[in-house]
């Protein structure tokens, strides 16, 4: 009870310095932006301080929002940003079929059975098994599917498995970043900035590359002694196998996954074919692609369709995300009397004090958003700061370079502590429900520290060195208006198209 009492007080010294400190620094100029600044805040803290209770905070705060006029039904409703919920639905079903069909358990004994394995080799596969995983499919599956590799090695050779788990989630945190399959910040800074999914591969993949290339010297450096005593285990084991040798069909899981990557990675030029053209149907079918094939795979299998819909849609998250969009996008909107939004004065302030323009911004953003990620998860602080980038894009578009310094920093920064990204919390339960003690905070930030910094510097010098597209945002980021305080607020329902914009 002392413990939970110190985690509130210390939530609601938070939440008031964020209040009063944004009226004092001139972010929110009424008492209606102070209100949203503090449940901003009282929901980023819930989520650090009291992980169980973060859904219960989001709705609370929601209806805050609602209640003191700072948004609308209407516009909290159009801030959930369904495109990307179902997007992210989509995909999760044909992740499920994926695992149904034994197509992930066949990658593991493709793995395990190589011939001639030892210590090095295993963590590179490992690592660029995490990464490539993690670019194709998402983070959590993946680090499902690894994870099972490296306990099912670890187990038989009775190694200690945790440095092979850091290196994988390391690579996954790294991979997520390469394409907008990996993880939900990618689809939503590519939805938001306008990527099509080639530009984000051409843009993203090349830094996820060299990013991970310094990771693996790194980590085998850095693990060198447990990935020695691994190949002097191997050697001893070599005649008794790693695994069982089982024939399992896979080329229909291979089917399906590749069929969904090929359709997504030429879905700009099916919306040209079919004239998806406009701010309203931008990357059209991008959003819709995973939800075809995902009912195409239900009614291929309608005996399954009910289970992968209950059990593989992670809808507890799902919820979550939906409820933190709108009330990140509270941030957007107007004061009662027309004033700039909070993020609007935040680019302003940005722009005065960051000189140098676009290119100067980018270590800021990188360091920021690194540090923002290493302590709540990645997508709760990419949300928060997407209005931002946003603002300065309608200054100049040359600040568009800022999308894909928010994206690096916000997935390598996931590797810095073990709340830094999802992959990093289910990791950690992985572990424990293996009966392993999970990974320490400070043995964690050891070595997280340091692939943050260097992969953080790695996506600066590539990003000045190399051009980059700066996107073209699919919706004007003006302030959303919000009902008065001295008029009654109209709530009216709109019909939601899931491709409608915020």
């Amino acid at each position: 009870m002392i413990k939970f009492n110190s985690k509130l007080l210390l939530l609601a010294a938070i939440v008031l310095a964020v209040s009063f400190g944004g009226r004092f620094a001139g972010l929110a100029v009424n008492t209606t932006q102070q209100i949203t600044l503090a449940v901003f805040a009282g929901v980023i803290s819930t989520t650090l301080f009291f992980w169980e209770r973060r859904v219960a905070a989001a709705f609370i705060g929601v209806a805050i929002l609602i209640s003191c006029h700072a948004m609308t039904l209407h516009t909290i409703l159009k801030a959930t940003e369904l495109d990307i919920i179902f997007f992210l639905v989509g995909m999760m079903i044909i992740v499920g079929v994926l695992k149904d069909l034994g197509f992930l358990t066949w990658v593991i004994q493709t793995i395990i059975n190589r011939r001639k394995m030892n210590g090095v080799s295993f963590s590179l596969i490992l690592c660029v098994l995490s990464a490539v995983l993690a670019s194709v499919v998402d983070e959590v599956s993946s680090i499902v599917v690894v994870l099972a590799l490296v306990f099912q090695v670890c187990d038989t050779l009775k190694l200690r498995p945790h440095p092979f788990v850091l290196m994988a989630v390391m690579a996954t945190n790294i991979g997520s970043s390469a394409t907008m399959l990996g993880n939900p910040v990618g689809i939503f800074i590519g939805n938001k900035a306008g990527f099509t999914f080639a530009q984000f591969l051409v843009g993203a993949t090349p830094v996820a590359f060299a990013a991970l290339m310094v990771t693996l010297v790194l980590t085998v450096v850095w693990f060198r002694k447990d990935i020695r005593a691994m190949t002097l285990a191997m050697a001893r084991h070599r005649k008794m196998g790693l695994g069982p040798a089982l024939k399992i069909p896979y080329k229909t899981g291979l089917f399906i996954l590749l069929a969904t990557v090929c359709i997504i990675a030429f879905h700009h030029q099916i919306e040209h074919l079919l004239a998806l053209g406009g701010a309203e149907n931008h990357n059209a079918f991008l959003i819709m692609t995973p939800l075809i094939m995902a009912g195409i795979l239900m009614i291929w299998r309608p005996h399954r369709a009910r289970h992968y819909v209950e059990k593989d849609v992670e809808w507890w998250t799902l919820l979550f995300f939906m409820l933190l969009f709108a009330i990140a996008g509270s941030l957007n909107a107007a004061g009662v009397n027309g004033e700039p939004s909070i993020t609007r004065n935040l680019a302003d302030t940005l722009t005065a004090h960051v000189k140098g323009g676009a290119k100067a911004m980018i270590p800021f953003v990188i360091v920021i958003s690194s540090l923002g990620s290493a302590f709540v998860d990645n997508i709760v602080f990419v949300a928060a700061f997407t209005p931002v980038i946003q603002n300065l894009c309608d200054q100049s578009s040359a600040y568009g370079i800022l999308w894909w310094a928010l994206l690096f920093g916000a997935c390598f920064g996931g590797n810095i502590t073990v709340v830094g990204s999802t992959a990093n919390i289910v990791a950690s339960g992985l572990l424990e429900k293996h009966g392993h003690e999970p990974v320490k905070f400070f043995d964690w930030i050891k070595i997280g520290a340091v692939v943050g910094l260097v992969t953080g510097v790695v996506a600066w010098v590539m990003l000045v060195a190399f051009p980059h597209a700066t996107g073209e945002s699919q919706e004007p980021s003006a302030p959303v208006p919000v009902v008065e305080q001295h008029q009654p607020a109209e709530l009216e329902i709109p019909s939601i198209s899931p491709y409608e914009q915020k």
